[in-house]
């Protein structure tokens, strides 16, 4: 009798599946290993975006140089530091005025325009780090909140003066940050566009 029920008990309690305080216990480990991986998740994220923010201002500032020599005027990337925009645009010698060429381009989530805790700008690029000058309208006046890189029609980075005014300056510069490192797309006189990293609380610049 008791040779016969054997396997049948062992089949019902096989066949009854996991206990309560099994799946408790597997939902516990999921939970904890979830805790663990989402906050290095989203700092990895965070990481791309800010990396993908600068490699597109760094490829808007050769496009408006060479945009400004095959128009034969100037080209500037014209930065909104509180909207958190960037965009191409073109002087329009006919109407004299700037034209946008493309739209705006809005900064990733978490990234601002700013230098964070950094407090020398990379070697060889400006006497002391800030963003690149104002930018000017159609006037001749300074836009508030703005920074510029204008490139006359050389392919020369140049004050924000109206043409046929502007001299030719080093220390152009727009810098990003997410709170945790530091981006930067410089151009001097000779003129080279450089892109630059740096961790928020040193400095540290490394040529990208």
């Amino acid at each position: 009798m008791f040779a016969a029920r054997g396997p049948s008990l062992r089949r019902r309690h096989s066949e009854g599946g996991y206990t309560l305080i099994e799946i408790m216990v597997v939902c516990a480990l999921v939970g904890i290993v979830a805790a663990m991986a989402v906050p290095s998740t989203q700092s990895m994220m965070g990481g791309y975006r800010l990396k993908g923010d600068a490699q597109g201002i760094n490829n808007l500032v050769a496009l408006a140089k060479m945009r400004a020599a095959s128009l034969y005027s100037r080209a500037r990337v014209y930065a909104d530091l509180n909207a958190r925009t960037y965009q191409l645009q073109t002087w329009d010698k006919t109407n004299n005025r700037w034209v946008a060429d493309g739209g705006a381009n809005t900064l990733a989530v978490g990234v601002n325009f700013g230098v964070g805790g950094i407090t020398i700008p990379p070697a060889n690029t400006q006497a002391a780090i800030g963003q690149s000058p104002q930018c000017t309208d159609n006037a001749g006046g300074t836009v508030a909140n703005t920074a510029c890189i204008t490139f006359n029609s050389r392919g020369m980075p140049v004050d924000n003066s109206l043409p046929p005014a502007g001299g030719v300056i080093g220390n152009s510069a727009l810098y990003i940050t997410d709170g945790v490192t530091v981006y930067a797309t410089t151009i001097t006189t000779t003129p080279l566009i450089k892109m630059w990293w740096s961790p928020n609380s040193d400095n540290k610049w490394v040529r990208q």
